[in-house]
């Protein structure tokens, strides 16, 4: 039997692979930021090293200083990639004399390496705050994208758009002006923030629920404040208490002794049974335990008097 051709094999891999595997690949200027990291970090784990010899003076002093040399160069790149790193290790060795340049030359002209060697030379990255191919600024300004309340798209990369993806409670093209719910606690020229209405608030201007614009629903408006008093219950677990409590109201009155005794008699063919009482809702003790504090439960416990129906449940 011969064996399956490469391009079967490969095909074979590719449906294997789960559909995300492919937006796993990280970006280029990823790569690069993962890449300075860790050589950030090796420049900490170095700071304090020397060059190990027996007379480290007469070392720094004819070899340079052991802070600034090859020798703590060599030391960090050795350290920033792991062997089945692919990727890194790619990027190392193409870059590797860009690196060393910076390290030699340009060090303290220009103290940040990410800014020159990603975004200055590599151009893979942008500064925070800016965008694109070209770094332009995202909405609402580099120094405070989105007004600070949400997440400029392509910020820091060379991708994106610069649109605005706001946080919870903002919205608008600079997330600066507050979704249903919440209301606007401060707001100047440079800052916005929403703050969470009252529960039983849809919409309104401040904190209580006497600064509703709307009320929620399964609230309403009474004195100027919008209130879950008995005027209904609220659709939660206890939705089918109070179905069976008022089908239990709406039943006929209970029958005479007599009429009961009749009734318990084979009923005449043709005729049918009349309809007894409604069945009562399974109840679970978590239903129980959550109507108990709700005010759809306050609401039957005081209009329909039901204490004694519910309480055995358990």
């Amino acid at each position: 039997m011969r064996p399956p051709a490469p391009a079967v094999l490969g095909l074979l891999l590719l449906m294997l692979l789960s559909p995300g595997e492919a937006t796993k690949k990280p970006t280029p200027c990823k790569r690069c930021r993962e890449l300075v990291d860790k050589f950030n970090q090796g420049m900490v784990d170095t700071a304090k090293k020397n060059f190990g010899g027996g007379n480290t003076a007469w070392e720094e002093k004819t070899l340079s200083k052991y802070e600034f040399s090859e020798v703590r160069l060599l030391e960090i790149m050795e350290g920033l990639c792991g062997t089945s790193d692919f990727e890194c290790n790619h990027l190392v060795e193409e870059h590797e004399g860009l690196l060393e340049t910076w390290w030699l030359r340009l060090k303290k002209k220009y103290p940040d390496l990410f800014e020159w060697f990603c975004v200055k030379t590599l151009k893979v990255c942008c500064a925070p705050g800016t965008y694109g191919p070209d770094c332009l600024a995202c909405q609402g300004g580099s120094e405070r994208p989105c007004s600070g309340n949400g997440h400029c798209s392509g910020d820091g990369s060379r991708q994106g758009d610069g649109s605005c993806r706001c946080h919870l409670g903002y919205r608008g093209p600079l997330c600066a002006d507050c979704t249903d719910g919440y209301f606007n606690s401060l707001r100047n020229e440079t800052h916005s923030i929403c703050s969470a209405c009252d529960e039983s608030c849809k919409t309104c201007t401040g904190p209580t629920n006497r600064d509703c614009g709307q009320c929620e629903v399964g609230w309403a408006r009474e004195d100027d404040a919008c209130v879950a008093a008995g005027r209904g219950c609220r659709p939660q677990l206890c939705r089918p208490l109070q179905m069976w409590t008022n089908a239990r109201r709406s039943r006929p009155p209970a029958r005479t002794s007599s009429t009961a005794r009749t009734s318990t008699a084979p009923s005449r063919a043709g005729v049918s049974a009349p309809p007894g009482p409604p069945a009562r809702p399974a109840a679970s003790p978590q239903m129980f335990a959550v109507c108990q504090h709700d005010p759809c439960m306050l609401c039957l416990l005081k209009t329909f008097k039901v204490a004694t129906q519910v309480t055995d449940v358990s």
